[in-house]
């Protein structure tokens, strides 16, 4: 009756309650696209309780066409009746019998109620202490690797680290050289123009000095480091993860954390204070253009930036900058150590370990704050 050219359909009454249908050709999707809801009206019209497909002339079969059998199946059982199949060849019969129907006949039941607001906060309190678990785990973890990367130096995997350290540090300093310069520039110039009215434009040196070497030098590097290194390391030890690279370290009696994490973080450690002197220099060259376009000489900006400064402001944004730089490196790692399945994985732990880091490194600059005042640093 429909005779496209990939499929050939015949409809025949079997009995008072039944109909035979003959398919010859292709079975797949391509021709029941066009032939789905007319063989499935055939099959449905009053009285039609049983069906023989005649699957002989059948000379391809996929999932669509196993989909239109389990569903002729299906409905004529639920009417009292069946569906009969005859000349299906074996290989076909295999594909077939790959489904099961009987679940497909059980009632799924009704869809299962969104979770209200105190199910969901419950679910993410669980989640935030699952979560906090796994993080002071990890740094047992990575404190015993490096202490035993410190204790036993020739065990380190230095070729690793030094191109973690080249990663890392160097091929990230035009951008720490770049952002330190305009935050020295912008600083500069707001405050040169908000201290004009006072007449008071030659404490900006002070001022930007005192910020950047004591609070922004090591803060906003570690933000970049966190954005650049961070979601690298979670990305790199996440695929591995994923590829089960890191489950064939274990197996062959190596430790993921003091194989994969301990260079990264060795490596931080040590590419962060050079970081943020470079950073601190390039913000200092901003102040000084600003300076020097509002006619300050040189000598004298250079020597009000340091009128403030003592070693010891220097030495703390370092020290904050060495921490901040272990908690990026290791909250990365630790996000590449705990990623889960699928495509998505990968992306969810890099993004995981972005925002990770710059909560932790906003937490500890606050203790910081708090630490430093009441130390009288």
């Amino acid at each position: 009756m429909n005779q496209p050219a990939a499929l050939r359909i015949d409809y025949a009454p079997q009995a008072p309650d039944g109909l035979t249908l003959s398919f010859a050709g292709r079975l797949d999707a391509q021709a029941l696209g066009r032939l789905w809801n007319e063989i499935l009206a055939r099959a449905g019209q009053a009285g039609v309780r049983h069906v023989l497909a005649d699957l002989s002339g059948v000379k391809a079969l996929d999932g669509a066409g196993i989909a239109l059998l389990l569903r002729l199946r299906l409905d004529k059982e639920a009417q009292g009746g069946g569906l009969e199949l005859r000349g299906l060849p074996e290989r076909y019969e295999r594909l077939l019998d790959l489904f099961d129907t009987d679940r497909l006949r059980r009632d799924e039941g009704p869809a299962r109620p969104r979770p209200g607001l105190v199910d969901r906060a419950g679910l993410a309190g669980m989640r935030f202490f699952d979560d906090l678990r796994q993080m002071v785990a990890f740094v047992g973890e990575c404190t015993l690797a490096l202490g035993y990367a410190l204790r036993h130096p020739r065990r380190v995997r230095w070729q690793d680290m030094l191109l973690t350290c080249e990663r890392a540090g160097a091929e990230s300093l035009p951008i720490i050289l770049l952002i330190g310069f305009l935050m020295g520039l912008i600083m500069a110039f707001q405050s040169a123009m908000s201290l004009e009215r006072f007449g008071a434009q030659i404490f900006v040196p002070n001022m930007l000095g005192l910020v950047m070497f004591r609070e922004l030098g090591g803060l906003v590097t570690a933000i970049l480091l966190a954005g650049r290194s961070g979601s690298s390391f979670a990305a790199e030890i996440g695929t591995m993860k994923v590829n089960e690279e890191v489950n064939a370290l274990v197996t062959m009696g190596l430790d993921p954390v003091r194989f994969l994490v301990a260079p990264k973080v060795l490596a931080a450690v040590a590419m962060m204070p050079l970081m943020i002197l470079f950073f601190n220099f390039a913000s200092l060259v901003g102040g000084a253009v600003v300076m020097l376009s509002l006619e300050f000489p040189l000598a004298t900006y250079t020597s009000r930036v340091f009128a403030n400064l003592g070693m010891i402001d220097f030495l703390g944004g370092l020290f904050k900058g060495l921490i901040f730089s272990l908690l990026v490196a290791g909250v990365g790692c630790q996000r590449g150590l705990t990623t889960g399945a699928g495509a998505g994985a990968v992306g969810q732990s890099t993004t995981s370990a972005v925002v990770s880091g710059i909560i932790l490194i906003a937490v500890a600059d606050g203790i910081f704050a708090v630490a430093f005042y009441y130390l009288g640093i």
